[in-house]
């Protein structure tokens, strides 16, 4: 079991684990998903568990079942449990290329994509879709 400072949600079974440093958004773009349709597995830390199933996702239970919204306050969401990561948002990495390339990053013995933050306002609807039907190899 690892703690990982990262919000972490989940759409059709599969999460994206959102990392970067305070203050970069990850809240904010996890509430735009859950908005969106996605479950908040986790917000601000998450543990990560390998499994038969590869990395599973999960809230520590102080703060399972909430996530922060600057301004208002910590808001109730139903948690979606644990659930296996699809892939990783790094946001503190930012990509301006219309079709980036492919990456993969290696963590707890696995490779996950790594996707890098995109400063559009469907970006959220984009990772959402991402989510549910994984994404082509463009050449």
């Amino acid at each position: 079991m690892t703690l990982v400072h990262a919000t972490t949600v989940a759409v059709a079974g599969r999460a994206l684990l959102i990392q970067g440093p305070s203050g970069s958004g990850k809240s904010g773009l996890a509430l735009e998903m859950m908005a969106r349709g996605a479950q908040l597995v986790s917000d601000d830390q998450t543990v990560l568990t390998v499994s038969d199933k590869g990395i599973l996702a999960d809230a520590p239970d102080a703060i399972k079942g909430m996530i922060e919204s600057r301004g208002i306050g910590l808001l109730n969401a139903a948690p979606a449990g644990p659930t296996p990561l699809a892939a990783v948002l790094d946001m503190s990495q930012t990509d301006g290329a219309r079709l980036p390339p492919i990456r993969k990053i290696k963590l707890l013995g696995h490779d996950l994509p790594l996707l890098h933050n995109f400063a559009s306002p469907y970006f959220a609807a984009g990772l959402v879709q991402y989510l549910k039907g994984d994404r082509r190899e463009h050449s």
